[in-house]
């Protein structure tokens, strides 16, 4: 299928397309390893918390991940994360939600395309009305994807946190109902947590605190109560990277 512009006006071709896209999984090896390499986060995990996501991916649980949004970089930070830990194994399996914007650029879409990205409209871009169908599309094939077997990594605030990096801002509804349709499409995914604190001066990326909290596999029906559920763990996440920066 041939790569499409991703534009508003073709939300359709746009999404169809994701549907089935598949980055070259070892491209993307490569590319996350030298994340890794240069960004260097600095990995902590909750008590059991690497052995229980070791296990889920073995048993072909998929993994909708969820991390807290600083700035431009996190999307480097959250690759270079799984290079360090058993996230690894899901490297060429996982889907990246991400902003339109960076689709635009031929050479920033192949590496967000390599690293499998999936593109979101934002109403604060194009305003709500218009994005109200490309979102729902948005959260179909994700929903699909994550039924395929995939894993999803998603920055459920839906924007940069500017104002108080210590606090999560408000989890959108967004992540919810994909766990949801996923669910109803017959997937058993587990919630995953990931805090990242740059301590004082988000500026300096390098040598991030990322803390990795321990899967939820118990997920609420309710995409508004999963919402909650994702925000608490999001918390908590972010509260153990700043302690342990």
């Amino acid at each position: 299928m041939l790569r499409p512009d991703v534009s508003l006006d073709d939300q359709q071709g746009v999404y169809d397309f994701y549907l089935d896209h598949q980055q070259n999984p070892l491209l993307a090896r490569l590319a996350y390893a030298a994340l890794s390499a240069r960004y260097r986060p600095r990995v902590s995990f909750a008590p059991g918390a690497e052995e229980s996501i070791r296990a889920l991916l073995s048993d072909g649980t998929s993994l909708i991940i969820a991390a807290n949004h600083l700035t431009d970089s996190d999307q480097y930070i959250l690759a270079a994360t799984a290079w360090q830990t058993p996230l690894r194994s899901a490297i060429g399996r996982t889907r990246v939600l991400a902003k339109d914007e960076l689709f635009r650029e031929p050479k920033l879409r192949k590496r967000i395309d390599m690293m499998g990205g999936i593109p979101v409209f934002r109403s604060k871009n194009h305003g709500l009305r218009a994005v109200s169908d490309a979102g729902r599309r948005m959260m179909e094939i994700s929903a699909e994807r994550v039924r395929r077997g995939d894993s999803l990594a998603i920055f459920p605030e839906g924007t940069c946190n500017t104002e108080d990096p210590a606090r999560v801002q408000h989890v959108n509804s967004g992540i919810g109902h994909i766990a949801s349709r996923a669910g109803k499409l017959g997937a058993t995914p587990a919630l995953l947590h990931l805090g990242i604190s740059y301590g004082p001066a988000t500026a300096t990326v390098k040598s991030a605190s990322v803390h990795v909290g321990h899967p939820v596999t118990e997920i609420p029906a309710k995409p508004m109560e999963i919402a909650r559920t994702v925000q608490q763990h999001l918390q908590e996440t972010v509260d153990e990277a700043r302690r342990r920066y």
